[in-house]
């Protein structure tokens, strides 16, 4: 039987449990007959202070991936979607690889991350000399500069916002944001990416692209352009980028 609403496709999404972004991000949006359907990762102890909180984390997240992966599947997605992204940098392309293995050994299916959809964005446009802007400890810029230097990118400048817990990524403002990109960029910087998906920039992400005049690449626009590229659903999403818009 067809699933009544999402006829084409369901896609079942793992956020840890402090993310207040990433959900409504992906429902605004979201094309007919494609449903996202989250299953959250309990995070107990959300400091995010210096890198052993960084850490810290991200360990509660290994250890509650699992369950959350067996609870989405009971309502049989179609396909998965992280709706968190360190953990997708953390390794550099070999820990990407293993993390991706690793969901698929989960759930049987295969997956959008952010950090491989972010490099399918950036090969789209050509680009090489990129700004990155995370909401990170330095642990965590480390790993996103060693994901994009593997895999043949130059991290030209990267802001980490060092936001002290999880909860906190979202109260970053759009102002604080606005001045963290035009901090990262340069005229020999062909596209700036976004990590951290509770930070609010996919708006902000399709503004932005209009006043720099070149690629803004929101993690939460582009991870869900991979899935729905994926899944053969080529429909266009306006007020989220050119990913979205234009590709």
């Amino acid at each position: 039987m067809t699933d009544a609403l999402g006829w084409r496709r369901k896609f079942g999404v793992i956020a840890p449990s402090t993310n207040t972004i990433v959900e409504p991000d992906f429902y605004r949006m979201t094309v007919p007959g494609v449903t996202s359907h989250f299953s959250r990762i309990h995070i107990r102890d959300q400091n995010m202070s210096g890198n052993e909180g960084m850490e810290r984390l991200l360990d509660q997240i290994r250890e509650e991936i699992g369950a959350a992966c067996e609870r989405v599947l009971t309502c049989e997605p179609d396909y998965m979607v992280m709706g968190m992204s360190a953990e997708t940098f953390w390794g550099g392309v070999e820990g990407n690889r293993q993390f991706v293995r690793q969901i698929h050994d989960l759930t049987g299916l295969q997956v959008a991350t952010g950090a491989e959809s972010c490099e399918r964005a950036l090969n789209l446009y050509g680009a090489r000399r990129i700004g990155v802007v995370t909401p990170y400890q330095p642990v965590g810029d480390d790993n996103v500069v060693r994901f994009f230097t593997e895999i043949g990118f130059e991290v030209a400048a990267i802001r980490g916002l060092k936001c002290p817990t999880a909860v906190s990524i979202a109260h970053v403002t759009e102002d604080e944001l606005r001045e963290a990109l035009i901090e990262v960029d340069s005229p020999d910087v062909d596209a700036l990416v976004q990590c951290g998906t509770n930070l609010s920039m996919v708006g902000l992400a399709d503004e932005a692209e209009r006043w720099l005049g070149k690629p803004v690449i929101a993690i939460n626009a582009a991870t869900w352009w991979m899935a729905l590229r994926d899944n053969g659903i080529e429909d266009k999403v306006y007020g989220a980028g050119r990913l979205l818009r234009e590709h």
